[in-house]
């Protein structure tokens, strides 16, 4: 098991006793992560997340042959969303950002309960986790061959 199934195990485990959708909603954004957070500087277009209706900004880096990822949105909903998205991956090895899908989203009913415009937005973040994740990749291999 990789720190991406770690992390959605350890959600599951807390967020799947709370019975009420809602609430298990609201908890899960208020999630607490050990993300650094997103500098002021870093909120460029150029971090921008494109297919957010909310201005979501990603900044992404490797250290150690690590993903790091620091976020931040305009709306407290979206913001809680995309750190507990991130917050999964942060510190995971690309193949491992790449191969793992987020699936206890779904499980624990959080993605039912999203507008389709925020389940797009969400969508999108992955994407953009795993566009970086697959363009450092081979760097990562081929440092450790």
């Amino acid at each position: 098991m990789g720190l991406p199934s770690d992390r959605q195990e350890t959600l599951r485990s807390t967020l799947g006793n709370i019975p009420d959708p809602q609430e298990r909603l609201m908890v899960a954004t208020s999630w607490k992560t050990t993300m650094e957070p997103l500098r002021d500087e870093e909120r460029t277009e150029e971090n921008r997340v494109r297919g957010c209706v909310s201005r979501v900004w990603l900044a992404a880096s490797m250290d150690e042959g690590r993903c790091r990822f620091r976020v931040d949105a305009d709306s407290p909903l979206v913001r809680g969303l995309v750190r507990l998205m991130c917050g999964i991956y942060d510190r995971a090895t690309p193949a491992e950002v790449a191969a793992e899908e987020p699936v206890v989203l779904e499980e624990l009913g959080i993605l039912r309960n999203l507008s389709p415009t925020r389940q797009n937005g969400l969508a999108a973040v992955r994407r953009a986790l795993i566009d970086f994740a697959t363009s450092h990749q081979g760097a990562v291999q081929s440092a450790t061959v």
